[in-house]
């Protein structure tokens, strides 16, 4: 069969882990912006993006190491992932569990924006070349999978962060 099928799939499984990020930093940014002389719990939980962001890459890092399950060898790392540079990046955003790196959420941003451009490439591409819209829809779906997954992940890390401060408060009397 095609590689170029293995490396459409391999595309649409970026596409769902990190494309929808970029978004929820926009619109998460937005409204901090908006709020942000009413309340400073926004602004403070704005902060946590970046390791929301680590967080899905984390679970990317699962995924691709479930792939790969029985055996670990560069060989057969090299036959299930087609898109090297692409799965490489990807994995860079484990990186955002760094405080360093983290402070910067800017780079989150910019880190996910690659996957972003991967979905406006199809948008703009696809009737250009008289293509079948099934690319772009395909895309969307898995747009729409990727903002509930970047949504429900920074909304655990807000939880966790809160209950970890909340329990570090009682503790420490």
């Amino acid at each position: 069969m095609d590689d170029s099928f293995f490396k459409y799939l391999e595309q649409l499984e970026l596409l769902a882990f990190f494309s929808g990020y970029s978004l929820i930093y926009t619109t998460a940014i937005f409204i901090s912006g908006n709020l942000r002389s009413k309340t400073n719990f926004i602004s403070r939980r704005i902060k946590l993006l970046p390791f929301a962001y680590a967080l899905v890459g984390t679970l990317y890092l699962g995924f691709e190491l479930k792939k790969i399950y029985p055996v670990y060898s560069f060989e057969n790392v090299g036959h299930h992932i087609h898109l090297h540079w692409l799965v490489a990046w990807g994995l860079l955003s484990v990186l955002f569990w760094i405080p360093a790196l983290s402070k910067r959420k800017a780079l989150s941003l910019i880190h996910s924006l690659v996957f972003f451009f991967l979905i406006l490439k199809d948008i703009v591409l696809q009737p250009a070349a008289g293509r079948d819209d099934n690319i772009v829809a395909n895309d969307m779906r898995v747009f729409g999978a990727s903002l509930l997954l970047n949504l429900a992940a920074f909304l655990g890390v807000i939880l966790g962060s809160a209950l970890f401060t909340n329990r570090h408060k009682h503790t420490i009397v």
